[in-house]
């Protein structure tokens, strides 16, 4: 019985190059991603009190967000507030989680007064709170 010997017409590469090369270094560049481990869920932070109703609103704008990059989601709607502009409370707040050396928390709107809030680390936002109506910025 005669074996068969597999042909090849060409030698195959040996390295072969990635089609999109390397880690983006640039966070504004890239779209957001989300962490939803220490999404709170006491007053006055909010997950707690979403109806299905609302959190599957809020679950469509965070997808919406998904289709654009961190660039085009900061403006003048969504946008870095600085933890010494947020209210005494939340700051209090960040303090009784060990956050209280961040700079600055990330503010989505989804409407007029609600947003959500988290932690920015390179595209990676760590949802903390939902405040569908609550001031959190100090307003003096």
């Amino acid at each position: 019985m005669k074996q068969k010997i597999a042909k090849i017409k060409n030698e195959p590469e040996a390295i072969k190059t990635p089609k999109k090369a390397g880690f983006d270094e640039n966070p504004l560049r890239l779209r957001p991603a989300w962490r939803i481990g220490q999404m709170e869920f006491c007053d006055p932070y909010g997950w707690h009190q979403v109806d299905a109703a609302t959190l599957l609103d809020i679950r469509e704008k965070l997808r919406n967000f998904e289709t654009m990059t961190l660039g085009q989601i900061l403006g003048s709607k969504s946008h870095m507030v600085e933890t010494s502009k947020l209210s005494k409370d939340a700051r209090v707040r960040l303090e009784a989680l060990n956050l209280d050396d961040i700079e600055a928390l990330l503010s989505l709107r989804l409407t007029g007064t609600q947003r959500v809030w988290g932690l920015l680390e390179h595209n990676i936002v760590i949802l903390l709170w939902w405040t569908p109506n609550i001031v959190f910025v100090r307003l003096n």
